[in-house]
C-alpha cells in the first residue's frame, strides 16, 4: 500500500549505491557469523573445556549491539520498518501532497533529535570507558548515532519532497539543543553564560512540550496511520514527554542501548533467521510431503499439514506474515490441488498464521518475559521463560486443533490417496533432519544444556549447514543472500522494542500501571467483568499495535491489574499473547488481512470476509482459555503456576523502578541518569 511521501518505489529514500549496499549487507552477515560462531565456541571452550575466555560476554552483547544497529540501517533502506497500513491512499490527491509533506518532515525530523540523543551519550567522558579484547566500548556504541545519521541521510538523498526533509532537519536541529548543549559541554566545557540563546532555546522546546503535549500526541498518532514507521512515532512521542518532564532526553538513549544489550533480545533475530533460511529452502516442501503421506489420505488431512507446517514456522519467524508471504502460494497450491476450495484455502493459511506464537521457541514469549521480569518477579519470585512456555502449550493446542477443525469442515474432497506406509518412510526420511531442529531446541534448552541465546546461535548454524551442505538448496553466495535478506525482518522489531522500550520506562516512572489498576479496581469489581473489557481492549490493541510494541507498552498496565485481581501470571501472559495473534486478523486493520492480501492478490474485503469463520472460532478458544485457568495452569509445578490465591496488593512502582530499569545492569559500565550527573551537566 504505497504512502504519498514515499517515492516511485514506495520508499522513504532513493536507494543506495549497489556497493555501499553491499557493503552493509556484508558488513551485517560477517556480524551474524561472528555471533553464531563465537557463542558456541565460547560455550564449547569455557562451560565444557573449562577455560576461561576474557570478556566473552561482553564480546557477544557488543556484537548484538553492533549487529541492531547495522540491521536498522538496512531495514530503513529497504523501507521494512513496521508501521500501520496509511489510510491516505483514498484522499484528494492535494490533500496526499500537503500529508506527504509534513509526513516527510516529521520523519528527518525525530531522527535527527534521536541523532543528537545517542551523540550526546557517546560523547560523555564518563560513559564507555573500559575496553573489550583491547577494542574501546565507545567504538561499538559509536553505531547507534551512525545508524540515526545514515537514515537521515537516506531520507534527505530522495529528491521528492527534498524541500520538507531539510525543513525537518533544521526542525531536528533546533528542537535537540538540550542534547547538543549536552554534547558541546562534553567537549569544550561550555556553559549556560557561554552560549545562553542555545540554553534558552532548549528551555523554551521543553516549556512548548508541556502546553502543547496532547496536540503533539494526536498529531503523531495521526501520523502513524499516513504510515510513519511505528519506531519513529513512539520514539518522537517519547521524546516530548521527557522533554516535557525537563529534558532528560537521554534515557531514550540508554533504553535503547539497554535492549540492544541483552542476548535474550539478540536472540530474535537469530531466530527469525533461522525461520526465513527454512523457509527460503527446500524444507517447506519437504514438511508438506511428510504431513501428507501422515494425514493426506483422510478427510481433512492435507488441511492438517497446512497448519501444522504454517505453525511450525511461525514460531521462528516471530511475525506470521512473514510464514504467509513465504510458503502461502505453496500451501495453496497444495490445497488446491487436493481439491480444496481456492478461497478457503487462503483464509486457512491466513487464520494460522499467527499459532506458532503459542509454541517454543516463540519470539513472542522470549519479548514478554524479557519485557516484564521484574514485574513479575515482583508477584512470582524464582518465575522464568520456560513457565510460559509450558502454560501457553494446551492453549496454543487447541487453537492449532480448533483451525483444523474449520478446515475439515470446509474440505468436501473426496478423492484421496490411499494409505502408505511407504510414502511416509520416505517423508520422514526426506524431512528427518528439519524434524530434528525443534527436538534439539526443545532438548538442549529444557535441559539447560544451552541458554535461550546459545539456542538461537546453534539453530541459525544448523539450519545454514543443512540448507547448505545437507539440503544444497543454496550455494554459499545464495545462503549469504538469503541470510542478508533476512535482515530487515528482524532489523524492524529491534527498533520497534528500543522505542517501546523508552516508552514504557517514562509510563513506569509516571506511575501509569499503578493508576491504571487503581482506577481499574475502583470501577470494576468483578474479576470476570474484568477479563471482557480486557480481552475486548486488547483485540484493538492487536489490530493497531505491532506485537512487540504491545508487549513492551500495553503488557505491564495489564500484569498488575489482573493481579490485583487474582488471575494467575501465566494466565495473563497467555491471554495477551493470544488476544494479539487473533488482532493480527481483526477487521478493519489487522496486519494479516493486507499481508494476505498482498499475497494471494485479492481485494482485503474479500479476505475479511473469508477469515470471519475462522475468526469467531478464534475468540471461542479465547474465551475458553480466559474463564478456565487450568489450561494454563494445569501442566505447571504448584509453585511455579503464578496463582494468586487472594487478590494481590499491587506494590507501587516507584519502589521498584530504579533497579528494574538500572541501565547498567544489562552489560554496560555506563552511568544512568542520576541526579549528580544533572548537577555536573548544565545542560541537563
Amino acid at each position: 500500500m504505497k504512502n504519498p511521501f514515499k517515492n516511485e518505489d514506495g520508499k522513504f529514500f532513493a536507494n543506495g549505491t549497489s556497493k555501499l549496499s553491499f557493503i552493509e549487507d556484508v558488513f551485517a552477515f560477517g556480524l551474524i557469523l561472528l555471533l553464531t560462531v563465537f557463542t558456541l565456541v565460547f560455550k564449547l571452550v569455557q562451560e565444557d573445556l573449562h577455560l576461561q575466555i576474557k570478556d566473552s560476554d561482553l564480546v557477544l552483547i557488543n556484537l548484538g549491539f553492533m549487529f541492531a544497529c547495522v540491521a536498522g540501517i538496512i531495514t530503513w533502506r529497504e523501507d521494512k520498518h513496521l508501521s500501520l497500513a496509511s489510510i491516505t491512499d483514498k484522499l484528494p490527491a492535494g490533500v496526499k501532497k500537503v500529508i506527504g509533506c509534513i509526513c516527510t518532515a516529521i520523519v528527518p525530523m525525530v531522527l535527527t533529535q534521536l541523532f543528537f540523543v545517542s551523540l550526546c551519550e557517546l560523547l560523555n567522558p564518563d560513559n564507555y570507558t573500559g575496553k573489550v579484547w583491547f577494542i574501546s566500548e565507545r567504538f561499538f556504541f559509536f553505531f547507534m548515532p551512525l545508524c540515526y545519521f545514515a537514515m537521515v541521510a537516506m531520507v534527505i538523498s530522495h529528491k521528492e519532497n527534498r524541500i520538507a526533509a531539510i525543513v525537518g532537519l533544521v526542525l531536528g536541529v533546533i528542537t535537540s539543543f538540550t542534547p547538543i548543549t549536552g554534547s558541546m559541554f562534553y567537549v569544550f566545557g561550555t556553559t549556560p553564560e557561554s552560549v545562553p540563546f542555545m540554553y534558552k532555546l532548549g528551555d523554551l522546546w521543553n516549556v512548548i512540550c508541556d502546553k502543547a503535549i496532547w496536540y503533539f500526541v494526536v498529531l503523531l498518532i495521526i501520523l502513524a496511520f499516513a504510515g510513519v514507521p511505528l519506531f519513529v512515532v513512539i520514539s518522537a512521542i517519547t521524546y516530548v514527554l521527557f522533554s516535557k518532564a525537563g529534558g532528560i532526553v537521554s534515557i531514550i538513549f540508554e533504553q535503547a542501548a539497554s535492549q540492544f544489550l541483552k542476548p535474550d533480545i539478540i536472540a530474535i533475530p537469530l531466530f527469525t533467521i533461522a525461520g526465513y533460511v527454512l523457509a527460503q529452502g527446500s524444507a517447506g516442501k519437504r514438511f508438506v510431503n511428510l504431513f501428507n503421506a501422515l494425514f493426506g489420505w483422510f478427510r481433512g488431512g492435507t488441511v492438517v499439514a497446512t497448519v501444522l507446517v504454517i505453525t511450525f514456522f511461525s514460531t521462528f519467524t516471530g511475525v506470521s506474515g512473514v510464514t504467509i508471504l513465504a510458503l502461502g502460494s505453496l500451501l495453496c497450491l497444495i490445497l488446491v490441488g487436493s481439491g480444496y476450495n481456492k478461497d478457503k484455502a487462503e483464509s486457512l493459511i491466513t487464520s494460522s498464521g499467527a499459532l506458532g506464537l503459542l509454541f517454543p521457541p516463540s519470539v513472542a514469549i522470549i519479548m514478554y518475559y524479557t519485557s516484564n521480569v521484574t514485574v513479575i518477579e515482583q508477584f512470582e519470585p524464582g518465575f522464568n521463560v520456560m513457565n510460559l512456555f509450558v502454560a501457553a502449550l494446551i492453549p496454543g493446542s487447541i487453537m492449532a486443533l480448533a483451525m483444523i477443525v474449520m478446515g475439515i469442515i470446509y474440505d468436501k474432497n473426496k478423492s484421496r490417496p490411499k494409505f502408505s506406509g511407504k510414502a511416509i518412510l520416505t517423508g520422514f526420511k526426506d524431512c528427518a533432519f528439519e524434524l530434528l531442529l525443534p527436538v534439539l531446541i526443545c532438548l538442549t534448552y529444557f535441559t539447560q544444556i544451552f541458554n535461550l541465546f546459545q539456542v538461537a546461535a546453534f539453530a541459525v548454524l544448523y539450519t545454514f549447514i543443512l540448507e547448505t551442505f545437507v539440503r544444497r538448496d543454496f550455494t554459499l553466495r545464495k545462503a549469504g543472500r538469503v541470510i542478508a535478506d533476512s535482515v530487515p525482518v528482524s532489523g524492524g522489531v529491534l527498533f520497534i522494542i528500543a522505542a517501546a522500550s523508552a516508552f514504557s520506562y517514562y509510563l513506569m516512572d509516571a506511575n501509569v500501571p499503578e493508576l491504571v489498576t487503581e482506577f481499574i479496581t475502583a470501577h470494576v469489581s468483578s474479576k470476570y467483568v474484568f477479563l471482557i473489557l480486557v480481552n475486548l481492549v486488547l483485540l484493538v490493541v492487536g489490530c493497531l499495535m505491532d506485537l512487540y510494541s504491545a508487549i513492551l507498552i500495553i503488557s505491564p498496565l495489564l500484569l498488575y491489574a489482573g493481579t490485583a485481581f487474582g488471575i494467575p501470571v501465566v494466565q495473563s501472559a497467555v491471554i495477551f499473547l493470544m488476544n494479539l495473534s487473533i488482532g493480527f486478523l481483526t477487521p478493519p486493520v489487522g496486519m494479516d488481512l493486507f499481508i494476505s492480501s498482498y499475497a494471494f492478490k485479492k481485494p482485503v474485503s474479500k479476505v475479511i470476509k473469508g477469515v470471519m469463520p475462522f475468526l469467531c472460532v478464534q475468540l471461542v478458544v479465547l474465551m475458553l482459555v480466559t474463564y478456565v485457568p487450568a489450561f494454563t495452569t494445569c501442566l505447571l509445578p504448584e509453585d511455579a503456576s503464578g496463582n494468586v490465591e487472594q487478590e494481590a496488593d499491587v506494590p507501587g512502582v516507584e519502589d521498584d523502578f530504579d533497579d528494574s530499569f538500572d541501565y547498567e545492569s544489562d552489560y554496560s559500565d555506563a552511568d544512568s541518569f542520576d541526579a549528580a550527573a544533572v548537577d555536573e551537566n548544565p545542560a541537563l
